[in-house]
């Protein structure tokens, strides 16, 4: 096993692709804790997928976007949603696995203490200037401003990873930093949230990551993708038995390079879907695809992406958690952009057989989107 560390840009490919591979690349976040890395320590992966693999760690989501648009990550184990979505929207043919991860307490913006702006005088952020990486999950919850009735035109946006972020708040150069993980506890140390993570959950903003790859790595390479899953699935599971904490929690500290109590705070909040729940309407099965949606069109309003493609904007692959159905496919995507306030059109596809065939940019039923945001709570 061999672990790499790629920040904005990757690096020198590892390889030219993942066909059949004896090894793989697979990407991960610095300072974000998860049950896998059990697994990782342990080669229970390499055991169980039947290749050597080289963990490459990141500070943001849109690195890995770009890591594996040079061939450089085959395999990120947890990918924010909105990085996926821009990198989808323009143009890059990506399919999201699983959900790795709930987190929305685990992701926000921090206000300069010194403001004194809380959420009963949100209106005095117009002007101030916000350290947030672009793109990302934070960018995404931005959306909270609209809650309030800022524009986001009159707020003075600087695209920086939540470490920098987090040393910039801290030097009193910026008014706010957005950023997760180890980042946002050293932002709190400076500042305060507007909302919480329930509360934004109950706007809509439902943050969580991904397992995701290249539609032609995952389509050539169906088998190892499933057992890495399996995997992933199966550290979840033993986590959730209070009793392995005690075997777990030090090796996922050592990993993540941080203490055994700041590596408890998250995965105490974190939610980590299961195996049944996966293809289910909460989440692969549905609520993936609206939350997907949002995405898009909230950059699109920012002005971070031109436009949502017309369709099939991005790829949800349900396969790897469907028994029997070995290349179930769901696409979410837009015929075109509504006006506002209208309900846009989600293209819903699930289907069996061979995998190249459904890649085709088959067409499915259009429909309402059905709103599932009510149906996540027990994930």
């Amino acid at each position: 096993m061999k672990e790499t560390r790629l920040s904005a840009v990757a690096g020198t490919a590892v390889m030219a692709g993942m066909t059949r591979a004896e090894t793989i690349t697979s990407g991960h976040f610095l300072d974000w804790p998860m049950p896998f890395e059990y697994a990782k320590v342990e080669g229970l992966y390499e055991d169980a997928m039947g290749v050597g693999i080289n963990w490459v760690s990141f500070d943001t989501g849109t690195a890995m976007s770009a890591a594996m648009a040079s061939g450089d990550v085959h395999l990120p184990v947890s990918q924010g949603v909105p990085p996926f979505v821009v990198a989808a929207s323009a143009g890059q043919d990506l399919q999201a696995l699983d959900v790795a991860v709930r987190y929305s307490d685990n992701d926000n913006c921090i206000v300069a203490e010194a403001l004194e702006i809380d959420k009963d005088s949100a209106d005095e952020m117009a002007g101030k200037k916000v350290a947030v990486p672009l793109g990302s999950a934070a960018h995404y919850g931005f959306k909270q401003m609209r809650h309030f009735g800022v524009d986001l035109a009159s707020l003075d946006l600087v695209g920086m990873a939540p470490p920098d972020g987090a040393a910039a708040l801290a030097q009193g150069s910026i008014d706010v930093a957005c950023g997760s993980g180890g980042s946002l506890r050293r932002m709190k140390e400076h500042g305060n949230v507007l909302l919480t993570g329930a509360e934004n959950e109950k706007l809509g903003i439902l943050v969580f990551d991904v397992t995701s790859g290249p539609t032609s790595r995952v389509v050539e390479n169906s088998d190892i993708v499933a057992r890495c899953l399996k995997v992933t699935a199966e550290a979840n599971a033993t986590w959730a038995d209070e009793a392995d904490h005690a075997k777990m929690l030090p090796v996922i500290a050592t990993d993540a390079g941080m203490d055994e109590d700041a590596t408890m705070e998250p995965l105490s909040i974190f939610v980590f879907p299961t195996v049944e729940k996966q293809p289910s309407d909460k989440w692969l099965g549905g609520v993936a695809q609206d939350v997907m949606l949002g995405v898009a069109d909230v950059f699109v309003d920012a002005g971070s992406i031109d436009a949502a493609q017309e369709s099939d904007a991005g790829t949800v692959n349900i396969g790897p958690h469907s028994p029997g159905i070995p290349s179930a496919l769901c696409r979410y995507g837009r015929q075109r952009r509504p006006a506002r306030g209208q309900e846009a059109p989600r293209l819903w596809r699930k289907a069996g057989g061979d995998p190249r065939r459904d890649l085709e940019h088959v067409r499915g039923n259009h429909g309402p989107r059905a709103s599932r945001r009510n149906a996540i709570g027990d994930a």
